[in-house]
């Protein structure tokens, strides 16, 4: 059984491990970031106030100047818990393992939207990578695209459904991309991941727009159960 964890992930090792295929959208082929599918998600006036209140403090920074953690606590981690609703929750520091018929795959998530009981988060399906910089630099999307697949394969271990749909981001200062997945055959010796990507959104620019998103996330999959 081979064992690989997210952070040493590339395209070369995904390929051999699944049937990958990518689709680069923009806002052309997912219906979550469409204007029309958007314009159906109501935010709240205290939801609107607190996207102001973020965006005061980020409007005047150098945001590529500050080290991750920073951004996080500024930038990434106040706009997930605007989007927790009922049991649904965001987690730091998530550790991840899923096994396969042929490899396991581990590691340690940036957060994770989830749903959480009596203080523990049981599945995640809504990922989120933080892009590193520095000599730890690296594509950040081969990493999103193990946790998607570690996600749906906790998933699939809940409620059994053939195609598991699961969410990730990954971010660079305040900008957000998403990521769509599906994931089918998780118990066969090579799945199939199915992913499709969003155009970036920034927080200074595009909050409504970010908040929306995950609230829909959020939304789609508690109508799931």
């Amino acid at each position: 059984m081979e064992r690989i964890t997210f952070s040493t992930l590339t395209l070369g090792t995904l390929r051999r491990l699944v049937d990958l295929r990518e689709t680069d959208d923009g806002e052309g082929g997912w219906q979550f970031v469409t204007e029309n599918a958007l314009a159906e998600v109501v935010l709240s006036d205290r939801e609107l106030l607190q996207l102001e209140i973020m965006r005061s403090y980020l409007i005047n920074e150098k945001l590529h100047l500050l080290n991750e953690a920073t951004l996080w606590a500024r930038a990434i981690y106040p706009m997930l818990i605007i989007a927790e609703q009922k049991s649904v929750r965001v987690w730091s520091e998530v550790a991840l393992s899923a096994s396969f018929a042929k490899f396991e795959l581990d590691g340690i998530a940036d957060g994770a939207l989830g749903w959480s009981v009596a203080g523990r988060l049981e599945v995640p399906y809504l990922v989120i990578v933080e892009t590193k910089r520095g000599i730890e630099n690296q594509n950040p999307l081969f990493q999103l695209y193990g946790q998607l697949l570690a996600a749906a394969r906790l998933n699939w271990e809940r409620d059994g459904l053939e195609v598991q749909e699961v969410f990730g981001c990954y971010t660079i200062a305040d900008s957000w991309t998403f990521v769509r997945a599906e994931v089918r055959s998780i118990a066969d010796d090579r799945p199939i991941l199915q992913v499709q990507l969003s155009r970036e959104f920034s927080e200074k620019s595009d909050g409504e727009i970010i908040l929306k998103i995950l609230k829909r996330i959020v939304a789609e999959r508690l109508a799931v159960g």
